[in-house]
């Protein structure tokens, strides 16, 4: 099969960091798919793994990357029960496996997903990991229910997480949506997405938060940066509030800033489920089944900003490099070898 790995981490604009190669075809386990892959998406776990700095298993060298797909099922494992040869999926899959970069990947049924019928596989590929976090922060760690009040702060809204949490948030939940977004294009995406206020995260956060919601801040989602926007976010947060972050800071954030008005602090990895192996790892793909419904009503819609197709090093070398920029909008998503 027609694969783009990676041997050794090197800047993305070398030739030698990420190479199209010939692979013998996975074999999948009892609960796998084996899934023909149509159409991936690049997110920041690619660049930083590629990097030399991503969520690898100790002593695991991964040659594979990508972790969001659309494709179709070409054969199932003897356990399998949710799926059948000929359907449609969507997933991200698991961070210890070999990814999506491959013209056939196996994954297991419980990661999986019905592929939105109204979206096509590029549009499709685009939504499993970002969906995956934001709904994990927003519903599983925060656990924000469907009715409380409020408001929330994502702050990144642009950017692949962002441009999901701000729909789900819209959708799913009666808070107030605010998002950051610094140039005009960012802004006018945030708007897009559904968001009901966005403001600038080039300039201090607080003042602008409470000329809109003067009690403040009830969850922040910090995407982005945080410890460039960390006493300001605190400031403009309510007390008994919740904020949840998926990066790890550049610097190292006080904790004991957060402790006067009694503000939890939550993480999210979505690769904790596979990782572990959970008991509730199939809350991943019961989410994508939900998030399938919802773009199927017309209430979710695709992420999807840049195609880089078709599936190759030379176009994944060049989503890999937009990523890096920090300047892209939305996901960047490649379909076809």
């Amino acid at each position: 099969m027609k694969a783009i790995s990676f041997h050794q981490s090197l800047p993305c604009q070398d030739p030698e960091s990420l190479v199209d190669v010939t692979l013998a075809e996975p074999v999948p386990g009892p609960r796998d798919l084996f899934v023909e892959v149509r159409a991936i998406s690049v997110n920041p776990v690619d660049t930083k793994i590629r990097g030399g700095g991503g969520p690898v298993s100790p002593g695991q060298a991964l040659k594979i990357l990508g972790w969001d797909a659309a494709g179709i099922v070409k054969a199932v494992g003897d356990e399998v029960t949710l799926f059948a040869p000929g359907d449609e999926v969507y997933y991200a899959g698991d961070v210890d496996r070999p990814g999506s970069y491959a013209e056939l990947q196996c994954v297991d049924e419980r990661l999986v997903g019905k592929k939105p019928k109204t979206l096509s596989f590029a549009e499709a590929a685009a939504l499993p990991l970002t969906t995956i976090t934001a709904w994990e922060m927003m519903f599983d760690r925060m656990r924000i229910s469907a009715t409380e009040p409020g408001a929330i702060l994502i702050v990144g809204g642009a950017g692949g997480v962002g441009s999901i949490a701000i729909q789900l948030a819209r959708q799913l939940t009666a808070l107030t949506v605010i998002a950051t977004a610094s140039r005009p294009e960012t802004q006018a995406w945030c708007l897009q997405m559904g968001a009901h206020h966005v403001i600038d995260h080039g300039q201090p956060l607080a003042a602008q938060i409470k000329a809109l919601v003067p009690d403040g801040l009830t969850h922040v989602l910090a995407l982005t940066k945080t410890e460039d926007h960390y006493d300001e976010i605190i400031e403009a947060m309510a007390p008994q509030s919740a904020i949840a972050l998926i990066e790890n800071p550049a610097r190292p954030l006080e904790l004991t800033k957060l402790k006067a008005k009694s503000i939890s602090l939550h993480w999210e990895f979505m690769f904790t489920r596979a990782r572990y192996q959970t008991p509730d790892m199939g809350k991943q793909g019961e989410l994508l089944i939900e998030v399938s419904r919802l773009a199927d009503a017309g209430q979710i819609q695709t992420t999807l900003k840049t195609d880089l197709s078709p599936i190759n090093a030379a176009q994944l070398r060049q989503a890999h490099a937009l990523i890096e920029s920090g300047r892209s909008i939305g996901k960047v998503v490649l379909a076809g070898f």
